[in-house]
């Protein structure tokens, strides 16, 4: 079982991929580089108060605009071990779980954690409580191969465990 707990980063609707991480940091794909301007033309200091194992609470449709990595690569290496929101933009979706970023909808989660709640996420049962308020709610479960593709650090470690898995 996969447990997440954190505090929460509470943001808005249409969050696009170069509010989280702008363009003039593209030329990188080093993520630790990407990591440490992620959020910043939303929230200058995020990167700054952000530690690991915590969340982004977001609105609809998450991770719009470019269909580059580089979005979900700067959140996992700012620290983020989730994202929660309404909708997700279907290319940051795939991306995310492609390089081991788990995400998860939720729409009642969003609108019932507020900014600086403390949260844990289940996910194998999709179950997130939020600590501070005593609530809880209830995500999609990841299948067990997207689950495994997540807990391998994304889709090219994965494949290579079961290329590697294959020769025993």
């Amino acid at each position: 079982m996969q447990m997440i707990a954190g505090r929460a980063y509470k943001f808005g609707d249409n969050v696009n991929t170069d509010e989280i991480i702008p363009a003039r940091y593209l030329n990188s794909t080093d993520p630790e580089e990407l990591g440490a301007h992620c959020m910043e033309d939303i929230d200058k200091e995020f990167v700054n108060k952000v530690e690991p194992g915590d969340l982004i609470i977001a609105g609809s449709n998450f991770g719009c605009g470019s269909s580059r990595e580089h979005a979900p690569i700067a959140i996992k290496a700012a620290g983020v071990s989730c994202v929660i929101a309404k909708t997700f933009a279907r290319i940051f979706y795939r991306n995310a779980i492609n390089i081991g970023l788990p995400i998860l909808e939720c729409p009642e989660a969003v609108d019932g954690i507020s900014d600086g709640d403390k949260v844990e996420v289940d996910l194998d049962s999709g179950t997130i409580r939020n600590i501070t308020t005593g609530r809880e709610f209830k995500a999609k479960p990841f299948p067990p191969f997207m689950r495994d593709i997540i807990e391998s650090g994304g889709l090219i470690n994965y494949a290579k465990r079961k290329v590697t898995a294959g020769k025993d």
